[in-house]
């Protein structure tokens, strides 16, 4: 076969390009530390690489909105340690006030104090983030959540209005999971049932206190001993579907001993105040301090199960009302107690009624700690659970490098070994290329 001198200096010249190629390619590989620089390096590896940090990417968004969350929750949480300090601050000045020795301007510079107290808790109700969010509005994180209304009479006294909604603001913290970053107003300061949570205890007759008792007696908040029966009797035909369903607890004396009966006043019986409630139960001896059972009877028969306190001795006509809970806000609670606290006390009949009150609020106070207690228990579970997710995130993160590693980065022993044996190939290729293009008749001539 005829090799003309063109072939050989074409064969040589691809060859030495060729080595070249192939050092520059792996000079590249070298200087970047990846295999793959290309997907016609590896087309499988660089599917499985790029469905791998597709992944990664997803999981890093998760993360970032873990921190976000957290952060959000943080601050969340801080403002109910606020208001946790607030209110128990607030019950140790009403107990103070409660104390008898205390003049009525005494009781008005408590009152003066509580109004500061209510100024400041509408101001931790109306926090907000630094994206200037609100941070108890629900989903209206634009929309100032509670305003104090202007009192237009003493009939319609100044009040706090939720302007907020109940939703929780949710963020995506893990492939299938969402978590709340935030705590509606509407849970936090305005839904809180009154009492002790079942029903509310009152001095005085028709379950609104309009009738002022004359004896010393006081009653408790109440305790229901069997939830199941109370819910019952809730629901029975007992209060012959009435919406406004009331016990009374009436005192009389019989033979010079003072004896009670309970009485169902509720509207389903007599829509008039001035006609007789319903008997429910029999007439018995009372005795101070000892609890009454809320049972009826006279048919229909229930069992309330729960029971109530009367300490002192009542006088006889006086009665107490047993109203189930509704739900009432904390403003709602402040604003009376500070009413109450201005209220001046001339008589002893005012000092009971004062001491039955100021026991009344101090119970929904108590239903306001308990139930920001219950919020905070909830914004730290969240948190907790969002530190195993930031540490699985992390431990996912790693796995994810390492598999990214394996696929994309690059073996340097081998790489500088294929160098060195091309960089020798490039060598030989050009040494030889000198060698034959030497090779010349000319040259013998």
């Amino acid at each position: 076969m005829r090799i003309s001198t063109n072939q050989l200096y074409d064969a040589g010249v691809r060859g030495m390009e060729r080595n070249q190629t192939q050092m520059l390619k792996l000079q590249e590989q070298i200087s970047s530390g990846r295999r793959i620089l290309t997907p016609a390096d590896d087309p499988i590896g660089a599917a499985r690489a790029l469905t791998v940090t597709q992944t990664r990417e997803v999981a890093a968004q998760h993360a970032r909105n873990q921190g976000a969350a957290a952060d959000r929750l943080g601050l969340v949480d801080s403002r109910l340690a606020a208001v946790t300090d607030l209110l128990q601050s607030v019950r140790d000045r009403v107990i103070q006030a409660g104390n008898t020795v205390l003049s009525d301007s005494d009781r008005r510079a408590v009152a003066s104090e509580l109004e500061a107290r209510f100024e400041e808790l509408l101001g931790i109700a109306n926090s907000q983030n630094a994206e200037g969010d609100y941070l108890f509005a629900g989903h209206q994180g634009a929309t100032t959540p509670f305003v104090l209304s202007a009192a237009t009479s003493s009939a319609a006294p100044a009040s706090v209005s939720y302007f907020g909604d109940n939703g929780e603001r949710l963020m995506q913290v893990g492939p299938t999971q969402q978590m709340a970053s935030s705590v509606a107003g509407s849970d936090l300061f305005m839904n809180i049932r009154e009492g002790n949570g079942s029903f509310v205890t009152a001095a005085g007759g028709g379950g609104g206190g309009t009738l002022a008792n004359q004896g010393a007696g006081v009653i408790d908040g109440g305790s229901v001993l069997d939830p199941q029966k109370w819910q019952r009797a809730l629901n029975s035909d007992f209060w012959q579907g009435s919406s406004n369903q009331v016990l009374e607890i009436r005192f009389s004396a019989v033979a010079g001993v003072s004896h009670y009966q309970l009485f169902d006043v509720s509207t389903a019986v007599s829509p008039d105040p001035a006609l007789p409630a319903r008997p429910v139960s029999d007439l018995l001896p009372f005795t101070a301090g000892q609890a009454i059972p809320l049972s009826a009877s006279v048919a229909p028969v229930t069992d309330f199960g729960a029971q109530v306190v009367i300490n002192g001795l009542p006088a006889d006509g006086d009665s107490f009302s047993v109203t189930p809970s509704a739900n009432k806000s904390v403003f709602a609670t402040m604003q009376e107690l500070i009413g109450l606290l201005r209220s001046p006390l001339g008589s002893s009949e005012a000092r009971t009624e004062f001491t039955g009150k100021l026991a009344g609020h101090l119970i929904n106070l108590d239903q306001a700690q308990a139930n920001v207690g219950r919020l905070q228990a909830s914004v730290g579970a969240r948190l907790q659970a969002l530190d195993g997710l930031s540490s699985s995130s992390t431990a996912v993160d790693i796995l994810y490098e390492q598999s990214l590693s394996d696929l994309q980065d690059l073996d340097y022993a081998k790489a500088l070994s294929d160098f060195t044996r091309q960089q020798m190939s490039l060598e030989a290729a050009q040494r030889s290329f000198v060698t034959i293009s030497g090779l010349s008749l000319f040259s013998y001539l």
